[in-house]
């Protein structure tokens, strides 16, 4: 056994030992990533599907002398991670290595069953404790109840998995809230009775001695960004799903506000206060009274009614906290006490964001079931560039981080630009994949452009052709839940015989199941399919994107982000909105190909792909399929593969 075994040596154990093939991307992507964490410079690397590029990544972490954070957008692929590629890898490379390296994953609190409101209740809008509800409701927190008290009997698995949401017996979402706790709500371990047998605490202490320890976006951003330590000490970060990362640091720091938020924080603050709360409740009519006035969409200028408004909510709430009395409350009151404090506090910082609203932060108002005001900061690329890539060594990586066929967009997204050059490096490793023998890209050239109307019948009499001549198998892809369910009732009119699936008829992970399962259906949905379903083989042989997914125009964040592009003299459209798009045509169009002996086709219903001057910045961020506008041949190709 060799004394410092090579990144390649251990790669091709791991491979091994996970039943895989080991590929030159592969290869290529592991050796790069152990040279990024040596030399300190910064790594875009773009992994094709089928690379293998979880192994290309973990295997140069693992060897690498000092801790390093794996993070993830998903859940799911924290999950696959942690349950199936880590042990896999440390299994196979031990021989190798002649150590066992560690690993421990870390989430968010409120992905933890909390002991203390297992056993104490859960306070309601008063702050008292109260047991479990009735129906359906209760027997699902019972179960989570018993099977966290069962856990808690047991010291766990050493990786920080133990009494996590992925492992829980099936529930909903509202089940979950009535056993979980937010990092706001939490009492502390100083102060929590039951902190010796918390599960948020054990994953700590695992990660704190772990090798590699993974986390998710939202994670590293408020460790990184906000400053709150979430994570132990660390040397570099790799960033899988990477395009994703500037979303979900953005999704992280998005703040709501409503008049019902103020009312339920005054009435859980009421016990704790001689008064004061009467005041919040009168800021929180304030508030209705003033968005009352306001239209829904982007809020450029806070006019003086609202800014009053949301003032004096931030001045309420802070008196409220200072009402607190200091005494030491009971341990009992101690978990309605701290969500009642958590909640005032919440509200303070959010009003006080929006009262004082600056140009870097997008302000705006949605309606969907009652006003709401949602606060975000428009770019996240400085943040990240000072307080992440100036402080750490970063991997970025994903199967689609080239956009018009370069790595500029993304790395400008996180803040690596132009004049960085030293400081970071762009690889594609490629895809094992043969695209231009596996898969056709066909434009409908003769369609008219798509408009504000929805989907329209020459787009419906060309999906009912494709789909019946690849005798169902279609994924469908929409721009809107409205053009989705037009698009599965207009085809169900037009092929009768079909089962068309669609978004909405049932929950996502029965109807994925169900269109594996069952070769001739087709699945048609929203943006939420676009990313992460993976279906391999004959289920999925026909793509179909309705129109170039640009944002909306009237997106707030959007918007503003190509405002603010503008006044800095570039192009807001082809920095925002056609990168957007492109990076979700990218990851749509990758839904075709994912092993080698696939075959298929993407239609692209939208014909501004060949037409527009922009199209050819959005093909080239494309899978490299062979391409053709020619209708008859791929409807003779798709009758092939049927046959």
């Amino acid at each position: 056994m060799p004394d410092s075994p090579s990144v390649r040596d251990v790669l091709h154990a791991a491979v091994g030992a996970v039943g895989g093939t080991e590929r030159p991307g592969q290869v290529a992507m592991a050796e790069a990533v152990a040279k990024s964490l040596e030399s300190g410079r910064h790594l875009l690397v773009q992994a094709g599907t089928g690379t293998g590029k979880s192994l290309g990544y973990l295997v140069p972490s693992l060897l690498h002398r000092k801790r390093v954070v794996v993070s993830t957008a998903t859940l799911g692929l924290q999950h696959q991670l942690v349950q199936r590629d880590l042990p896999a890898l440390v299994k196979g490379a031990h021989e190798v290595l002649g150590t066992t390296p560690s690993y421990a994953v870390v989430k968010g609190r409120s992905n933890y069953a909390c002991l203390h409101r297992v056993r104490e209740g859960v306070p309601d809008d008063q702050g008292t404790l109260v047991d479990v509800p009735e129906g359906t409701l209760g027997a699902e927190v019972l179960e989570l109840r018993e099977w966290a008290e069962e856990l808690a009997t047991q010291r766990g698995n050493g990786d920080g998995s133990h009494g996590d949401r992925e492992s829980a017996p099936s529930h909903t979402d509202r089940a979950w809230r009535q056993v979980s706790v937010t990092h706001r709500e939490c009492l502390g371990a100083t102060r929590c009775p039951h902190a010796a047998e918390c599960f948020v605490e054990l994953a700590r202490e695992a990660a704190s001695t772990a090798d590699v320890v993974v986390t998710n976006h939202a994670l590293l951003a408020i460790d990184a960004i906000d400053g709150v330590p979430m994570l132990p000490e660390y040397d570099a970060v790799v960033v899988d799903e990477a395009h994703e990362l500037a979303a979900r640091v953005t999704q992280a720091a998005t703040a709501d506000l409503d008049p019902a938020i103020v009312e339920r924080a005054a009435r859980r603050g009421r016990p704790y206060t001689d008064g004061e709360t009467d005041d919040l409740s009168d800021a929180g009519d304030a508030l209705a009274a003033a968005l009352a006035g306001v239209q829904p969409g982007r809020i450029d200028h806070v006019v003086d009614e609202l800014h009053e408004a949301l003032s004096r909510v931030r001045d309420a709430a802070r008196s409220c906290l200072s009402a607190f009395p200091r005494e030491k409350a009971e341990v009992e009151g101690d978990a309605a006490r701290q969500q009642a404090k958590a909640g005032l506090e919440e509200i303070r910082l959010v009003a006080d964001r929006m009262a004082s609203l600056r140009e870097t932060e997008v302000l705006w108002m949605s309606d969907a079931r009652g006003p709401v005001l949602h606060v975000a900061p428009i770019d996240v690329s400085g943040s990240l560039r000072d307080k992440l890539f100036e402080e750490k060594t970063v991997v970025l990586t994903s199967a689609t981080l080239t956009v018009g066929g370069g790595f500029e967009p993304v790395a400008a997204s996180v803040g690596l630009w132009r004049d960085d050059a030293d400081r970071w490096t762009g690889l594609d490793v490629g895809s094992p994949f043969d695209y231009r023998r596996q898969g056709i890209l066909y434009v409908a050239k003769h369609l008219p452009p798509p408009g504000r109307d929805g989907i329209t019948d020459a787009q419906l009499d060309e999906i009912a052709d494709l789909l019946e001549a690849a005798g169902g198998r279609t994924l469908g892809l929409f721009s809107s839940r409205r053009a989705a369910e037009a698009a599965a009732e207009g085809v169900r009119t037009r092929l009768p015989g079909r089962e068309i699936l669609c978004q909405g008829d049932a929950h996502l992970s029965e109807l994925t199941r169900r269109f594996a399962a069952e070769e001739e259906t087709s699945l048609f949905g929203t943006l939420s399919l676009w990313q992460g379903i993976d279906l391999p083989g004959d289920t999925c042989r026909l793509v179909v994107i309705d129109r170039v997914p640009f944002p909306r125009p009237d997106d707030p964040l959007m918007s503003a982000r190509q405002r603010l592009v503008e006044k800095r003299g570039g192009n807001g459209f082809m920095s925002v909105a056609a990168s957007h798009a492109a990076l979700l045509l990218a990851q749509g169009a990758g839904r075709l190909i994912r092993r080698t002996d696939d075959r298929g086709v993407v239609a692209i219903l939208d014909p501004r792909i060949v037409t527009a001057r922009y199209g050819s910045f959005l093909a080239a961020s494309l899978p490299p399929l062979w391409r053709t506008t020619d209708r008859a041949a791929v409807l003779g190709a798709l009758q092939r593969l049927d046959t």
